[in-house]
């Protein structure tokens, strides 16, 4: 037993000596590296302060016996050491440095940009309490007006006020249980004698602050007492709202403001940074208890609608509660309460409600609207700027592998003095990740700067958008670990590559040795540059593309010339008794204008946004069946709306001054309208209604206009009527019916067309409008092309960012080629020399770099073409009249890559067919 243990310790203490002898191989070098460091600042010459170094340490064997006996370099010193050094081979490099930096982050910049929005949009929760167990009933839509069945799979997304009652009442699996309007409204509001101002607003359940665990900065929020019928009108301000529009006054609180003429109290403001329960384009200004809607909208009022489906339910639930469960609970009591309801069960709709559901959703994160718009478009230039990270590691690693290589003397004299391998690619990845940290640093600024250039571009009409572009603590570690991981990866090959350097090739002349470990790393980095900027200039195309054929596409109306001015008369106290009177003001002042064409009056703008729609009833038909199709979305215009757009009638007569009060109310059609409900028929004259049965031949067709694009530019014409401004139908028997006509007649927009261009176009409009009624609340103005240019601002921003992420990995991809070929001349300058010597000519040295220069451009292209290929297959459902398999995108992404590649390599090219024969022989 004895002599085993003497056996181990023997073992034990041969080991230690070992690692012993390694860590002092390895405290040596840094001994050694630090000298020669500071004796070159002392201005000696490389050999004179090897020398130096090694007299005062007075040689290798004393020198560890005194590290042994000492131990002088612990573990943190070292480390501080290795940052000293990188510092000074960078200070020493500057131009490198600047590249390197400049390069890194540009790369780091991008990727962190993108992310900013992604942990904005998709993946920061709301600023509520505990909000893991809010949960929505319902998974899909979110927006706006529902009355029927939503969806073909029988998913119900929005409620009526009754249906959502009976949730709360059935379910107390939910702590609360709040509901919101889906849609978001706009009144005009005036506070003290200030003028009116549009703002957008949300009709809420009393418990809704409380449900989220929200308080209130100033005042209090909404309580339940507030959503009883008969309740004094009270609202609750936005913070960023209270303090843009009303100059974060704080008497504000307590104080009545005017809500389209009605007197509401302002019970508080909301918190900073609290902006509903959902991320969208444009929050709401402020949240009034759904018990006001009657108060708003009179008869009107969607409260009093059971089977009208406007709101949407957000709850909290209680701990320990099965989700599946509830959720099949949850779709009984929707089939119970369907059943009830002949709106759902007539005409064949019973056999439809067993297939009717809810689904449970998580809703911490804010329903999904706007994360449902942007987030495939996030995750696209996610991965587009990784990619063009990786081509910048991999420039930034070429430029390592030629730097050490013009340091590989050093590094083998290093070697030979003692220095521990490992020690020396620590030194070099620290040297790495020091510049990436750096890169890092400026890419935050970058990051900063393009994040909010993306948020303007993307939503330029939403100035309280609830996104932060500011860089959060997420933000910042995601910064940190890309900058870590960035400086590894670009820093490991160099790194390993220059510690194997060999000690002898100090002693014969780096310049002599005819292998060069680092060209085959340098070519492969070349290669998967070229392929992946294939990917991108194809995306680059493909989008490019694509949002072309969007923005240029026929929408069946004509914009230039043509200007909009958006005003809300009923929130400036008119009422339906003075419309007529305002409107024919409107439009006879307005024709009276230098160089007008035409002047029209209409709800909804054609691809504004918005747009009504019905289920329509032809005269003498049974009433559709719940699988029929019936919808058409409608609109209200004055005489002129389709000259003033430049469509045309092509069967039958437009509006005219012969439609009046007291005449037929008459329509005019679309032709998908009349493809849809009269295939084989003339419509003229034909009769449809769009309330109850008995309605159904409440509107006669005159004429049949063009299609257009009304409502959406992605797809197809849908059916569409216009009705007859200067018409009210009075034969509604349902009040609310006749309640909804009334606020049709409530008309929102001007559209002007003029002859020519006009200047000052803004002034004008505004000075007429001002005549008519100064107190009259004007909106918004705008261009119509602005308007129309609106519907594509997130495609226009990918586009541009995916050109912006081609462009530079085009630029960076032949900086990689250039500085490889350069490399390649420079290491074979004597090779090149012999050549011409022996009498190779220009065209042949030219030839021979072209060659490898075109070697690792066609490699790359084979390797970058299928990857392109499969990225537009990815593509395709962002698309828009283009193929993910697009010819011209490829072979223009190939083109010009291949160019530019060629130009790269040629300046090499050229450089080594310049060399003088003897000059290169006699440096050698």
């Amino acid at each position: 037993m004895d002599r085993f243990r003497t056996f181990l310790s023997r073992c034990t203490a041969f080991f230690t000596t070992r690692k012993l002898d390694r860590d002092l191989d390895e405290e040596f070098g840094a001994h050694i590296d630090f000298a020669i460091e500071e004796n070159l600042e002392r201005g000696m010459t490389q050999q004179q302060a090897r020398t130096a170094a090694l007299k005062e340490f007075g040689g290798m064997t004393q020198t560890k016996e005194s590290c042994r006996r000492q131990r002088s370099l612990p573990w943190l010193e070292v480390f501080l050491q290795d940052i000293r050094y990188a510092l000074r081979q960078l200070g020493r490099s500057p131009g490198f440095a600047l590249t390197a930096i400049i390069t890194l982050a540009l790369g780091i910049g991008a990727n962190t940009a993108i992310f900013t929005l992604v942990e904005g949009i998709l993946l920061r929760s709301l600023p509520v309490a505990d909000p893991a167990r809010l949960y929505r009933i319902g998974d899909k839509v979110d927006c706006c007006y529902f009355g029927g069945f939503q969806n073909d799979d029988g998913d119900f997304d929005l409620f009526s006020y009754d249906l959502y009652q009976r949730f709360k009442q059935s379910a107390p699996e939910f702590e609360q249980l709040a509901a919101v309007q889906a849609g978001i409204g706009g009144f005009s509001v005036r506070y003290g004698s200030s003028a009116a101002k549009p703002m957008s607003s949300e009709y809420v359940s009393g418990n809704y602050f409380s449900t989220l665990g929200v308080g209130a900065y100033l005042g209090r929020p909404l309580i339940e007492s507030d959503d009883k019928p008969g309740a004094a009108p009270v609202l609750v301000l936005s913070y960023q709202t209270w303090q843009a529009e009303f100059a974060a006054d704080p008497y504000l609180v307590g104080s009545t403001v005017y809500v389209q003429g009605q007197p509401f109290t302002v019970a508080g403001i909301a918190p900073p940074g609290f902006f509903g329960d959902r991320v969208i384009t444009r929050p709401p200004d402020f949240w009034m208890p759904l018990s006001t809607d009657p108060v708003m909208e009179g008869a009107n009022s969607s409260l009093v609608q059971d089977d009208e489906d406007w709101l949407y339910a957000v709850g909290r639930v209680r701990s320990g509660v099965n989700l599946n469960a509830l959720q099949t609970k949850l779709s009984i009591v929707l089939r119970q309460w369907l059943m009830t309801r002949p709106a759902y069960t007539g005409h064949g709709g019973e056999a439809l409600v067993p297939r009717q559901h809810v689904v449970l959703s998580p809703g911490g994160g804010g329903i999904q609207k706007l994360q449902q718009q942007t987030g495939r478009g996030l995750r696209l230039l996610m991965i587009l700027s990784s990619v063009v990270l990786l081509i910048a590691c991999a420039n930034i690693a070429n430029l390592l592998l030629a730097r050490g290589t013009t340091r590989r003397a050093e590094v083998a004299v290093r070697m030979a003095l003692g220095a521990a391998r490992r020690r020396l690619v620590r030194q070099i990845l620290t040297e790495s990740v020091l510049l990436s940290l750096i890169g890092g640093v400026a890419g935050l600024g970058v990051a900063y700067m393009m994040s909010h250039m993306i948020l303007a571009l993307a939503f330029p009409r939403s100035p309280h958008l609830p996104v932060q572009a500011s860089p959060s603590l997420p933000v910042l570690g995601f910064a940190f670990l890309v900058s870590l991981v960035t400086g590894v990866v670009f820093g490991t090959a160099p790194a390993w590559l220059s510690s194997h350097a060999e000690p002898a090739e100090a002693l014969r002349g780096v310049n002599r040795s005819t292998r060069d470990s680092s060209s085959l790393p340098q070519r492969s980095l070349v290669v998967f540059q070229i392929a992946l900027s294939v990917i991108l200039l194809a995306g680059a195309f493909l989008m490019t593309k694509s949002l072309a054929r969007l923005e240029h596409q026929n929408f069946g109306f004509d914009t230039a010339n043509r200007y909009t001015l958006e005003f809300d008369a009923g929130g400036s106290g008119y009422t339906l008794d003075r419309l007529p009177a305002l409107y024919e003001q409107i439009e006879d002042r307005m024709s009276q204008l230098p160089g007008m064409a035409n002047v029209s009056l209409v709800r909804y703008l054609p691809l504004g946004g918005n747009m009504w729609g019905s289920n329509v009833m032809l005269e003498g038909h049974p009433a559709p069946g719940p699988n029929d199709k019936s919808f058409a979305v409608w609109d209200r215009a004055s005489t002129h709306f389709l000259d003033s757009i430049g469509v045309p009638i092509v069967r039958g007569r437009n509006f005219t001054a012969q439609d009046t009060a007291t005449s037929t109310p008459v329509v005019i059609v679309n032709q998908a309208f009349v493809q849809e409900f009269f295939p084989n028929e003339d419509p003229i004259g034909k009769r449809f209604g769009t309330g109850a049965p008995e309605d159904s031949g409440a509107f006669q067709i005159v004429g049949v206009f063009a299609d257009f694009k009304m409502t959406n530019p992605r797809v197809e014409e849908r059916p569409l009527f216009f009705r007859a401004l200067s018409q009210r139908y009075t034969g509604y028997k349902d009040p609310a019916a006749d309640a909804s006509e009334q606020a049709s007649m409530f008309v929102r927009f001007v559209i002007v067309d003029f002859r020519r261009p006009q200047t000052n176009v803004e002034t004008m409009l505004r000075r007429t409008m001002a005549g008519i009624d100064p107190g009259l609340t004007i909106d918004r103005f705008a261009s119509y092309d602005a308007d129309v240019a609106g519907n594509f601002n997130q495609e226009r921003l990918i586009a541009r960012l995916t050109s912006l992420f081609g462009i530079l990995a085009l630029i960076l991809a032949s900086v990689g080629l250039y500085g490889v070929m350069s490399y390649f001349v420079a290491r074979r300058t004597s090779e090149i020399g012999v050549r011409m010597a022996l009498g190779a000519t220009r065209s042949s040295v030219i030839d021979l770099v072209l060659r490898r220069a075109l070697s690792q451009i066609v490699l790359g292209l084979c390797l970058g073409i299928p990857a392109a290929l499969f990225a537009g297959h990815l593509m395709a459902s962002l698309l828009y009249g283009v193929s993910g398999y697009d010819p011209f995108a490829f072979i223009g992404a190939i083109l010009v890559l291949a160019f530019f590649a060629a130009i790269a390599g040629f300046i090499p090219a050229r450089r080594a067919a310049s060399i003088d024969p003897m000059r290169a022989l006699r440096t050698e």
